[in-house]
């Protein structure tokens, strides 16, 4: 039988192997860009997003074009700056520092790293297709990719601590992972950016996420056995 605190260290080794994945993956990904490995799959795949009415058409109706405007802005600093503080709030209102900080922290280290990143490797933006939306950054990895994915994700680290059933706790992975697929989505679909920022703004806010959850498993208070 497995004790809870083999539980734990259960959970903190899937932690810690999606760490190490996804920090691999983003880095061989950088890479990859930087020797121009992936610039023919970068276009053909943004070109597949256009429509019969030209580059500057992306396929689908007008009212696909604003629900798809809708979920980027789940990435946005705006939107992940007020979710963050107002949870954290909620969190130190009910006594979970330690969750209000995780959550906190790790938000904040996804957007220092990802405007690292966009520094050092200084990709330019899609040129192929107007952009539907504003952009002013540079391209590599996405922002919003990084931001929605940290965020959603270790919000879905946070619920599944408290108490849902195991079915319970594969909807809220579910949809975590559902709605972070959606806003990579949105910035191909809006031109803003090439596929590869979006699975390095993937793995970079896997990255965070799973530290989080390697975080709380560690300083969690561990069972003794009986």
């Amino acid at each position: 039988m497995i004790i809870p605190s083999q539980r734990m260290t259960s959970r903190t080794g899937r932690g810690l192997i999606v760490m190490a994945m996804s920090l691999l993956a983003f880095f061989c990904l950088g890479a990859a860009m930087l020797t121009g490995v992936l610039e023919a799959l970068d276009r053909d795949l943004l070109l597949v997003l256009r429509g019969s009415g030209g580059l500057g058409d992306p396929v689908g109706s007008r009212g696909i074009e604003e629900a798809v405007r809708d979920l980027t802005a789940l990435g946005g600093t705006t939107l992940v700056a007020v979710t963050t503080v107002a949870i954290s709030l909620f969190l130190l209102a009910q006594r979970q520092g330690r969750h209000a900080v995780v959550l906190a922290g790790v938000v904040l280290l996804a957007w220092l790293t990802k405007d690292t990143a966009k520094h050092l490797f200084g990709r330019a933006r899609p040129d192929l297709v107007p952009h539907e939306v504003f952009v002013s950054s540079a391209s590599f990895p996405s922002g919003h990719t990084t931001m929605g994915t940290v965020l959603l994700l270790t919000l879905a680290v946070l619920a599944s601590r408290y108490g849902p059933s195991g079915r319970g706790r594969l909807l809220i992975y579910g949809v975590a992972v559902l709605l972070a697929g959606l806003v990579g989505f949105s910035r191909v679909y809006l031109g803003v950016h090439w596929p590869s920022d979006v699975l390095a703004g993937w793995c970079l806010g896997a990255f965070w996420a799973a530290t989080a959850w390697v975080v709380l498993s560690l300083s969690g208070k561990s069972a003794e056995v009986r």
